[in-house]
C-alpha cells in the first residue's frame, strides 16, 4: 500500500539544508494541489497555507528566535533556519464564523472541524515532501509567535496559526523508530 509506505517514510526530520532534491516549482505545485484535494467538512475551504522561501524564511526563524528573546536555543532555531524553506499552517475564524451563522445546530463543531482538516493537510503535505525526498518536521512556536507572523506577512487577523513546517534537503536520516504494541491503542469490536 503506497499510503502506508509514504506514512513509514515520513519522520521528523531535524538536520536539513537548502540543497533540494526537486524544484522549487514542484514543491510550490504540490502544495497548492494537496491544500485543494484535502477534504472539509461542509466544503468549507478555511486552510490557509504560506510557504515562505528564502529571505523571508530565513527572516521568520531570525524573528521567532527574537521573540522568545533567547529561551529557545539559538542552535535549535538555526536548525530549522538551515532548511530551504517554512510552510505555515492556518485556518480563517471568518470562514469558521461565516458557517456558525449558516448553521446554528453545529455551530459550537466548525472550529474544531477546521483544526481536523489543517492537520490532515499537514500530514498529507508532510508524507507528499518526503515522497519527493523533502525532510520536514513539524513545530509549534505558536500562539508566542501569532502577532509577528501576523505583522510578518501582512495577514487578517482572522487567520489563526496552527503549526509551522520548516522542510529542506535530507542531511541525516532519523534513527529507525520502535514498534510498539498498537493493540494498547486499536481495539476490534466484532
Amino acid at each position: 500500500m503506497k499510503i502506508i509506505n509514504a506514512l513509514e517514510k515520513r519522520r521528523s526530520y531535524y538536520e536539513i539544508n537548502k540543497d533540494m532534491p526537486v524544484s522549487q516549482d514542484k514543491v510550490i505545485d504540490f502544495v497548492n494541489r494537496a491544500t485543494e484535494l484535502v477534504p472539509d467538512a461542509f466544503d468549507m475551504k478555511s486552510s490557509r497555507v504560506i510557504i515562505a522561501l528564502g529571505k523571508q524564511h530565513d527572516q521568520l526563524w531570525d524573528n521567532i528566535y527574537n521573540v522568545f528573546e533567547g529561551q529557545v536555543p539559538r542552535e535549535k532555531i538555526d536548525s530549522f533556519k538551515s532548511g530551504y524553506g517554512t510552510i505555515l499552517y492556518f485556518y480563517d475564524m471568518d470562514v469558521v464564523e461565516d458557517l456558525k451563522s449558516q448553521y446554528e445546530l453545529y455551530a459550537d463543531r466548525f472550529e474544531n472541524w477546521a483544526i481536523q482538516v489543517s492537520g490532515m493537510l499537514q500530514i498529507n503535505i508532510w508524507s507528499g515532501l518526503r515522497e519527493l525526498d523533502i525532510g520536514a518536521s513539524l513545530q509549534h512556536y505558536n500562539p508566542i509567535i501569532d502577532d509577528m507572523v501576523r505583522e510578518m506577512f501582512d495577514l487578517p487577523s482572522s487567520w489563526v496559526l496552527n503549526a509551522q513546517m520548516p522542510f529542506g534537503g535530507i542531511v541525516t536520516e532519523p534513527e529507525p523508530k520502535e514498534k510498539e504494541d498498537i493493540s494498547k491503542r486499536v481495539i476490534i469490536s466484532k
